[in-house]
């Protein structure tokens, strides 16, 4: 595969992630200064999700059904463009879920963009998972970073329109991207596989603890946060602060989370630790006093949350045959998005019922039931290396 196809698939990466995220930090507050309740805005969060939940695994089997990736890819931008325009032109809280739920679909697609990706590396799948991740953060870092200097310099609506302008961008570029022929050679996910991947013990724990990181996340960050900092004083410019503080770490602890976490904890060892300062630090928000102090307390949630979601990605996997591993990936991304549903869903009525702390404690007790699973699971692991060793040995 040619360097400049790389090039333009990089590219396309980083406008479909920058169209998908450049709302996302000022979208809660958007929907405030439109009026909204905030049991109605986590049904707007929470239409992300359970969009992704039911038709993230059908898209990826009908997409291996007929054996192409550019079509989703393209559908990726269009359904992006569409949910940002609709934002804008439609301008009422009522359509605002319409518009959301629609960005499920092109969060949807990524499966397509990761198994295209994958087929330019032959046997380097690792390899090109690892760029394609460094991409996707670094845009995400990118467009939330600039989304509330948008909002203080040019209004409510400039990231939607940048956004759906990105999309429209990006959709003309897939008409350049290099499918190959062996791009097309994965198994399909089959219903019959699904259920002898099911019968895996790791990828169902690791998949029930995504769904409740995935909530921490979508409560916080990609939630309230911002709304709680426009609380004590902050500004829409201010925000771009806030989610930098958060996406740097997070950034900086993917790298180091194999390197030097697992290295010295080993896998559960490290998703105790994450969860635990991700529990401790959501719980802090409504505390803090002041947006440097929110700024600092995020900065380590980041962090703390940062380690935890590269392991998912290889322990979901890890005990897989290779051939069921595309299966497995599958069911993970469907079910974990039911956290992207359930945590806004749940803090949203709580917010509306009982104020704006009690979202974060959504947040900060589904870190210590994690974390709880964690040590747990952790036990079980050690145990059973424990009795594998003394069998060996009267072997």
């Amino acid at each position: 595969m040619r360097k400049v196809d790389h090039g333009v698939f990089i590219l396309i990466t980083f406008l479909y992630w920058f169209s998908l995220y450049i709302y996302v930090p000022i979208l809660t507050p958007y929907l405030e200064w439109m009026g909204s309740s905030y049991t109605y805005i986590g049904i707007v969060l929470a239409s992300y999700g359970i969009i992704q939940m039911l038709i993230r695994l059908p898209l990826g089997i009908y997409s291996d059904y007929l054996k192409v990736r550019r079509p989703f890819i393209a559908l990726g931008f269009i359904t992006s463009a569409i949910s940002c325009f609709g934002f804008v032109v439609l301008q009422q809280a009522e359509w605002a879920l319409l518009s959301r739920a629609i960005s499920g679909i092109t969060a949807s697609t990524w499966v397509a963009f990761t198994v295209l990706y994958s087929s330019y590396y032959a046997q380097q799948t690792a390899k090109a998972m690892a760029n394609i991740q460094f991409v996707t953060v670094v845009t995400q870092l990118i467009s939330m970073g600039l989304s509330g200097y948008l909002v203080s310099k040019m209004g409510w609506h400039a990231p939607f329109w940048l956004g759906g302008i990105v999309a429209l961008i990006g959709l003309l570029l897939t008409f350049f991207i290099k499918e190959p022929a062996e791009g097309v050679s994965r198994p399909p996910i089959q219903l019959k596989e699904l259920a002898l991947v099911l019968k895996d013990s790791t990828l169902i724990k690791v998949s029930i603890l995504s769904i409740l990181a995935h909530g921490i996340l979508f409560v916080t960050t990609f939630g309230f946060t911002p709304s709680y900092a426009l609380t004590i004083g902050a500004s829409e410019q201010d925000l771009s602060l806030l989610i930098l503080s958060f996406m740097a770490p997070h950034a900086i602890a993917a790298l180091l989370a194999g390197r030097v976490f697992v290295a010295h904890l080993g896998k559960w060892g490290t998703l105790i630790l994450g969860f635990l300062g991700s529990s401790i630090f959501s719980s802090l928000i409504p505390i803090m006093p002041s947006l440097g102090w929110l700024c600092l307390s995020q900065a380590f949630n980041g962090f703390f949350q940062g380690i935890i979601f590269p392991l998912f990605l290889s322990m979901a996997i890890e005990s897989i045959e290779s051939e069921k591993r595309a299966t497995a990936m599958g069911f993970y991304q469907a079910v974990y998005s039911l956290g992207m549903f359930m945590g806004p869903f749940l803090a949203g009525w709580l917010i509306e019922h009982f104020g704006l702390n009690s979202g974060f404690q959504v947040a900060g007790i589904s870190g210590l039931i994690a974390l709880g699973f964690s040590i747990y699971w952790a036990k079980q692991y050690r145990d059973s290396l424990v009795i594998n060793q003394s069998k060996s040995v009267q072997n």
